[in-house]
């Protein structure tokens, strides 16, 4: 293909641009040449090549959004790049053979008719014949292409002998003028000094086939239009026998023979032809050549080999494309080979569509159009070759070694600029083409093994940051929540899980689940077989969610190995989410889960079906409560949800049009009587937790209502106040709720006979802990606390209640546990809170 264009432009290069500029545009284009040849060759080398070329290259390295964006942009580039062959070809017949216009019968060898439909004609049958050796398999076509080789070396050899046998001759030229033509004579001087020195520097004029003024970009443009055939040997990957042995040397040979030829042409032209017959007559090679008649033939022969090389690699992309199913049905006839193997429908297919170009007739739009595509698809070679070697992937190790990430990025970047030089038009719409089909591609083709590199750099970019996150570096300021939220069943925690992704605030959330065996009993690991149940539970649900499981001999053992060993680095759980142990039967929440009955999936991802409301637990109610006193000694704060798997989210954000649906924030030590205080610690975790539920989408129109629980004679309006400034100071929106508990606290004292209104402890951890006697806190104060925040109207969408530290003394878990089912009991939806680091700041 290359040496179609040395005979048809390399005069009209060198008659512009002069020797020297001639010779650094073809550097130019062959250094962004070479580097993608590089990116070709290291791509070939890196394991078994399949049918597709360039196609089966960057679907396999991207994946197959770019895969088959970029695969049908190489087809269309491919079936263009044929019809405009076969247009050259026809328009070179007509030239020679066409009868004149003006003229009704030819004469001599001017005897085919001219005109729309006769050039559509020739152009058909041309196209035919091309079709007729493609359709007989590669080995035909191989042969053919090897005799039109030796015919074009043939000629080529002739040329170069005519440059130095034939004697200095003038040649006459006709140019068309608007009305009638005029006659110039062009001279061969042969080699000549004065005609060498005259042809050195540039001189831009008006190009006599289309009457506009060149420039060294114009030029450079129709220069590296035919540059574009380096893909050719790729095509046929499916059809080679060592494909990674033959496109490595028969690629980088075929550039560096045709960078030595177009040089070695544009010396012999500007010493032997003046300026005149190099920018007037473009096919003065036949003029000045001892056998004119076989420059005719090479090229003929050249493009028609030209046309042939693209049809066949047009059928073999599109067998390609059809064979990995991304477009499903519509690319299905495509599959269909000869008992040889050869994709007879692909070829076909491929050849109704150059056909159905070559009615445009048009020559020179074509020409934008295939090279813009071309160069994209080397663009999206060398970026799939950058992709591998910046992954630093173990298994890229491609035998041929000469390429660096430098040679990648230099050859995106010469592709890109020579796309926006040759047609800005061409290339910005063929961007956006690009853009679609990568887009329609995403959201419709199905899943492939073949592997995506965008996994393969995220991993790598991923580690480097992690390295660079330092936990020495945190500061209250840029704190945020990262959840572990431990899950039995997800059946039972759909809309538990959803509530915790929205309380997560853009930080870590790892699903957690301890799976009770014995690995040492087992023949394999279990989990393994689970993981891609809990990684699709994850995508369907939507939650921005990690999955860790693991194995223990019992679950207060499971969740200690998960709050040790989850997260990386600098991204590890700082709160511990569980759900409230308690009697109510467990309910399947994901079978009527709206992700899940869309989808009308009788038995969702394959979770096991709940436990039976008679079946024992897993965990007794003192190793429950024991896995919140590990998570507290480990200094990571506790969430203790109730009730979620009530809360319907879509449904209180539909109540959000009328009345706006409310948090309820209770930031007292209910279970403390004794000790009112608002300000510590766990009670500005438990706000900051509500605040940041009120700060994401679903939620923000939720209004935050916060209880301040006060008694007779304690001046609860500079209570309020200095609560007040302390929101301020905090930058949260909330109402602040005056709630008298006298009666209930009065409750307390009396069951104690204690004077009411006895000393309250100071000591800041003495007020979060749960008391140390037990017994001190009556079930019947627990149920008038419960009854006092049940009784604030209207009823909450959530409430957050402050969630005391069990006691030390094990015995008197279950007592805790207890206090804690009451406080919490027919309060719907509920998250008990207990914060051990400080989280607010008040600082810019």
């Amino acid at each position: 293909r290359y040496l179609v264009t040395i005979w048809s432009f390399a005069g009209f290069v060198v008659g512009h641009a002069g020797l020297y500029q001639a010779l650094a545009m073809f550097a130019v284009a062959y250094f962004i040449i070479g580097m993608t040849v590089l990116s070709v060759c290291a791509i070939a080398t890196n394991g078994a090549l399949d049918a597709g070329g360039a196609y089966y290259m960057i679907s396999r390295a991207l994946g197959p959004e770019f895969g088959g964006s970029i695969g049908i942009m190489f087809f269309l580039a491919n079936v263009c790049g044929s019809a405009l062959y076969v247009l050259g070809l026809v328009e070179a017949v007509v030239d020679s053979f066409g009868i004149p216009p003006g003229q009704e019968v030819g004469t001599g060898v001017h005897v085919l008719p001219q005109s729309y439909w006769y050039e559509l004609l020739y152009g058909t049958i041309l196209l035919a014949l091309c079709l007729v050796v493609c359709l007989v398999g590669a080995s035909i076509y191989a042969k053919a292409t090897f005799l039109i080789f030796l015919i074009v070396m043939g000629v080529l050899a002739t040329i170069l002998i005519s440059f130095f046998a034939t004697q200095p001759v003038g040649v006459p030229i006709h140019l068309p003028l608007s009305n009638s033509s005029e006659t110039e004579n062009g001279l061969f001087t042969g080699f000549s000094l004065a005609t060498l020195r005259d042809n050195l520097g540039g001189r831009y004029s008006v190009d006599y086939t289309t009457g506009q003024l060149m420039s060294f970009s114009t030029v450079f443009a129709v220069m590296f239009n035919g540059c574009t055939g380096i893909m050719a040997g790729s095509n046929m990957s499916g059809d080679l026998k060592r494909p990674s042995y033959s496109i490595p040397r028969g690629t980088i040979s075929a550039v560096l023979f045709t960078y030595l030829v177009y040089n070695l042409l544009a010396f012999l032209m500007c010493a032997t032809c003046n300026r005149t017959l190099l920018q007037n007559d473009y096919g003065f090679l036949r003029d000045i050549s001892i056998f004119p008649p076989l420059v005719t033939v090479g090229i003929y022969a050249a493009t028609l080999s030209a046309a042939m090389s693209n049809l066949i690699g047009a059928s073999r992309i599109l067998y390609a494309l059809a064979r990995d199913d991304l477009f499903g049905r519509a690319l299905a006839l495509a599959k269909k080979t000869s008992a040889s193997g050869n994709p007879i429908m692909a070829v076909i297919l491929s050849w109704l569509v150059v056909q159905l170009v070559l009615f445009s007739g048009k020559l020179n739009t074509i020409a934008g159009v295939v090279t813009t595509f071309f160069l994209l698809v080397y663009a999206t070679v060398n970026l799939a070759c950058l992709a591998l070697e910046w992954a630093s992937a173990p298994n890229f190790r491609p035998t041929f070694r000469y390429f660096t990430w430098h040679t990648c990025l230099l050859g995106i970047a010469g592709c890109c600029v020579m796309m926006f030089l040759i047609s800005p038009v061409s290339a910005s719409a063929s961007l956006g083409f690009l853009l679609l089909l990568l887009l329609a591609l995403h959201y419709l083709s199905p899943s492939s093994t073949w592997g995506y590199i965008s996994q393969a750099l995220i991993f790598h970019q991923v580690r480097k940051y992690l390295l660079m996150l330092d936990v020495r570096k945190d500061h209250v300021k840029f704190w945020r929540p990262q959840m572990l939220l431990m899950v039995q069943n997800p059946r039972g925690s759909a809309r538990l899980i959803d509530f915790v992704n929205d309380l997560k605030k853009s930080g870590l959330y790892i699903l957690g689940h301890v799976e009770l065996q014995d690995l040492d009993a087992l023949p394999s690991d279990p989990l393994q077989a689970q993981q891609d149940s809990w990684l699709g539970l994850v995508d369907k649900l939507n939650v921005k969610a990690f999955v860790s499981l693991t194995l223990a001999p019992s679950v207060r053992h499971g969740v200690r190995q998960l709050l040790f060993t989850s997260g990386l680095g600098g991204m590890r759980p700082n709160t511990l989410v569980l759900g409230f142990y308690d009697e109510a039967a467990p309910q399947d929440g994901l079978a009527q889960h709206p992700a899940f009955t869309s989808a009308r999936e009788e038995v969702p991802l394959g979770f096991p079906p709940l436990r039976a409301p008679t079946a024992p637990k897993l965990l007794s109610a003192r190793e429950y409560v024991g896995i919140v006193a590990d998570a507290l000694k480990m200094l990571r704060n506790v969430l203790l949800a109730r009730h979620l798997e009530s809360l319907d989210k879509a449904w209180e954000l539909r109540r959000a049009a009328g009345s706006v649906p409310a948090i309820h924030v209770w930031p007292v030590n209910l279970l403390r009587p004794d000790s009112a205080r608002y300000a510590d610690t766990c009670s500005l975790f438990l706000l900051q937790m509500a605040c940041v539920l009120n700060m994401t989408r679903a939620w923000r129109r939720a209004r935050l209502r916060l209880f301040l629980c006060v008694e007779a004679g304690a001046m609860p309006h500079a209570q309020e106040d200095k609560l007040r400034q302390l929101l301020k100071d905090l930058r949260i929106q909330a109402q602040i709720q005056l709630v008298p508990w006298d009666a209930v606290v009065g409750l307390h004292w009396q069951a104690q006979r204690a004077p009411p209104g006895g000393p309250a402890l100071a000591d800041e951890e003495s007020s979060m802990n749960f008391p140390a006697n037990a017994s001190q806190v009556s079930d019947e104060y627990v149920c008038a606390a419960n009854k006092l925040v049940l009784e604030q109207s209207p009823a909450p969408a959530v409430r957050f209640l402050y969630l005391p530290r069990p006691p030390a003394d094990t015995s008197l878990y279950p007592l805790y546990l207890h206090h804690l089912d009451l406080l919490t009991r027919d309060l719907g939806p509920t998250v008990l809170v207990h914060g051990v680091s400080a989280v607010t700041s008040t600082q810019l």
